[in-house]
C-alpha cells in the first residue's frame, strides 16, 4: 500500500484574503502528516499556491467578502453574487465522505454552507469573533452545535459560551499571529531615516483611494519628521492603479530579492514596495503602520506596531466599533482626510513615550503566537487516535 493511500485527507475551507493566508499557514503544517487540499470560497486563493492543491469553483464578488463597507452585500447581489452560491453548495455536497477531516477557517459562512449541505463533524477555526464585542447569537450557536466537532476560538468567553451549549470548544488565542507572512525582502537595508512607516492600504475595491489618502498625508509632514516609507502590495492589487491614484511614478530598477516590487516616487517622496507575502518583513522594520487592511492590521498590532486607520464614510460603524473594543487606543481612528491622518502620524512619530505605550497595548490586546501549535496538535492527535 502506498504512503498516499494510508495518509489521511483533509480539506481546508476559507472565505477571504486574510482567511486564505491563515489557511495556507495551517496547510503547510498539516501537510507534514496528511494530504491537504484547499477550497477558497471567494477569490483566486492565491495564498495557497505552492502550499497545496486548490479545489472547488472560483467565486468572484465585488466586495471580495469584505463586510466592513456599507451596502457590500447589496452590491454583491446586484453584480451577480447570487450566481456564485449554487456552484459552491454543489461542490460542498460533493465532498461528503471524501475527506477524513474538513476544517473551516473564517467566519460563519463556511459553517452555514457546510451545515446546509449535510457536512458534519467540522473543525472550525473562528478567526472572526474577538470576544471583546458581540458573542455568538443563538442561531450561530445552534448551527455550530449541529455541524462542528470542535471549535477553536480566540477568547475564553467565546469558548465558554459554546461549551455551555454542549460544543467541544477551545480557547487557543489568535492564530493570526502564527500566520504572519515573511518573504524575500530586506527592509532594514533600505532604512535611512530614524523612523519608518509601512502602508497597508488593503486588498479590495477601495485600495487605490485609501492609498492616495495615505500618500497625501505623508506629503503634509514636515521634512524633518518624514519617515522611510514601505508599502505591502496584496496579490490582487494593481501597482499602476496605485501610482496613478497618488500621482507617483514607478521605478523600473529591481533588486535580486524575489519579493521586491521596486519603488514609487514623485522626486520628493519615495515608497519602497514589496509583495504582500513580505508584509511581516516591512512591519517588523517599521515603527508605525497606516492600515486599511483587516488581518494585517491585527497582526501589526500584535507585533507591537501602533496603527492609524481612517474611517471611510462607507464603512459600517458597528463593525468598526466592535474592532475598536479589542484594539483600544493601539489603533488610532481618524477622519478620511489627509490632514487628519498626517496629524495622528506626526504625533506618534515625535512622541516616543506614547508610541511605546501604544505598542505595548497592542501586543497585549492581540496576544502572542502559539495558537497554531495547539490547533495542529489537536488535529494530528485525533488523526493518530
Amino acid at each position: 500500500m502506498t504512503e498516499a493511500a494510508t495518509r489521511q485527507r483533509y480539506l481546508v475551507i476559507s472565505n477571504g484574503h486574510g482567511e486564505d493566508a491563515i489557511g495556507s499557514a495551517l496547510v503547510k503544517r498539516l501537510s507534514q502528516s496528511a494530504l491537504v487540499e484547499a477550497y477558497p470560497m471567494i477569490g483566486s486563493g492565491k495564498a495557497y499556491e505552492g502550499a497545496c492543491r486548490i479545489v472547488g469553483p472560483r467565486a468572484t464578488l465585488a466586495s471580495e467578502g469584505w463586510r466592513n463597507v456599507k451596502g457590500s452585500l447589496r452590491r454583491d447581489i446586484v453584480t451577480g453574487g447570487l450566481w456564485t452560491v449554487p456552484p459552491a453548495l454543489k461542490f460542498l455536497r460533493s465532498v461528503r465522505g471524501h475527506y477524513d477531516k474538513i476544517i473551516v477557517v473564517g467566519d460563519m459562512v463556511g459553517v452555514l454552507a457546510g451545515l446546509a449541505m449535510g457536512l458534519r463533524d467540522l473543525i472550525y477555526l473562528d478567526v472572526y469573533k474577538t470576544g471583546a464585542a458581540r458573542l455568538y447569537s443563538s442561531p450561530e450557536a445552534w448551527a455550530i452545535k449541529k455541524s462542528c466537532q470542535t471549535v477553536f476560538c480566540r477568547a475564553r468567553n467565546l469558548a465558554d459560551q459554546l461549551t455551555t451549549e454542549g460544543v467541544d470548544a477551545r480557547a487557543v488565542g489568535n492564530i493570526m499571529m502564527d500566520a504572519i507572512p515573511y518573504g524575500d525582502y530586506n527592509a532594514s537595508k533600505r532604512r535611512k531615516r530614524p523612523m519608518a512607516v509601512t502602508l497597508l492600504p488593503g486588498s479590495r475595491a477601495l485600495t487605490a483611494e485609501s492609498f492616495a489618502i495615505q500618500v497625501a498625508a505623508l506629503r503634509l509632514l514636515p521634512e524633518q519628521d518624514r519617515p522611510d516609507v514601505f508599502l505591502a502590495v496584496a496579490g490582487s492589487v494593481n501597482v499602476e492603479e496605485l501610482a496613478k491614484a497618488a500621482s507617483l511614478r514607478r521605478t523600473a530598477l529591481l533588486s535580486t530579492e524575489s519579493d521586491d516590487l521596486g519603488e514609487l516616487s514623485d522626486g520628493n517622496l519615495t515608497i519602497h514596495m514589496a509583495r504582500g507575502v513580505a508584509m511581516g518583513n516591512l512591519v517588523v522594520d517599521s515603527d508605525i503602520v497606516l492600515s486599511q487592511a483587516g488581518t494585517a492590521t491585527i497582526q501589526s498590532l500584535g507585533l507591537g506596531r501602533p496603527a492609524i486607520t481612517f474611517m471611510n464614510p462607507r464603512d459600517r460603524r458597528s463593525r468598526f466599533t466592535d474592532e475598536q473594543n479589542l484594539f483600544g487606543d493601539a489603533r488610532k481612528v481618524t477622519e478620511a482626510k489627509p490632514e487628519a491622518v498626517a496629524e495622528a502620524l506626526r504625533e506618534l512619530l515625535v512622541n516616543e513615550t506614547k508610541r511605546r505605550h501604544l505598542a505595548q497595548m497592542g501586543h497585549i490586546r492581540i496576544g502572542d503566537p502559539g495558537a497554531m501549535d495547539k490547533i495542529v496538535a489537536e488535529i494530528t492527535e485525533r488523526q493518530a487516535a
